[in-house]
């Protein structure tokens, strides 16, 4: 394994899942269930964004091929996806929290998708699998990592606010976002550079 590709890859992912941001949502969408039930419901959405995050890890050559897509388009595309979901970071709306606060149980959506299962996340993955194919273990490590510390800090999510708070919250997730926009940036121009250089 070359954890010299797995841990930036990781810690790619686990930006862009963005758990701390995620911490308060999770908290109004679930505030009704008791503690017990809580988890149980969690811990499903969990296992089900996993699911549905290696079904894109695995499927990505296939799933491009399919659709005909370009490595250039899929570098751009993250790009872009990624910066608007950094900038949401950076600056969010306001409508976002409480607005799941009704007494009905989660089931995929919203939880699992897309706030753990979102589109960028899938951009990442069909990025990583399609660009080197050959070290999908790897990605697949990376993804496991990623999912496992949001995992964590999604379970211990009450814990976490009351330590921290939602303005402590918020101010990490700005960072998170702040990191994003850079990454967001160079895959961007990674995929102008491959698109001119194909003309060449």
């Amino acid at each position: 394994m070359n954890w010299i590709e797995i841990a930036p890859a990781a810690v790619t992912l686990f930006l862009i899942m963005d758990p701390l941001g995620n911490v308060p949502i999770f908290n109004a969408v679930l505030s009704r269930l008791d503690a017990k039930r809580r988890t149980r419901v969690l811990t499903r959405e969990l296992i089900i964004a996993l699911v549905i995050l290696l079904l894109f890890l695995f499927a990505g050559n296939a799933i491009l091929a399919f659709l005909g897509l370009t490595q250039s388009s899929l570098n751009i595309a993250g790009g872009v996806l990624l910066f608007i979901i950094s900038l949401r970071m950076i600056f969010p709306v306001a409508q976002e929290r409480g607005e799941d606060g009704h007494a009905e149980e989660p089931f995929i959506v919203p939880l699992a998708v897309p706030m753990i299962a979102g589109p960028s996340t899938i951009a990442v993955l069909l990025l990583l699998s399609s660009n080197q194919p050959g070290q999908i273990m790897d990605w697949t490590v990376a993804l496991m990592l990623a999912w496992g510390g949001s995992s964590a800090l999604l379970l211990a999510s009450p814990l976490i606010m009351r330590v921290i708070g939602e303005k402590g919250s918020r101010a990490l997730e700005r960072l998170m976002g702040m990191i994003l926009v850079i990454l967001a940036t160079q895959m961007l121009l990674n995929g102008i550079r491959d698109f001119v250089n194909s003309f060449s």
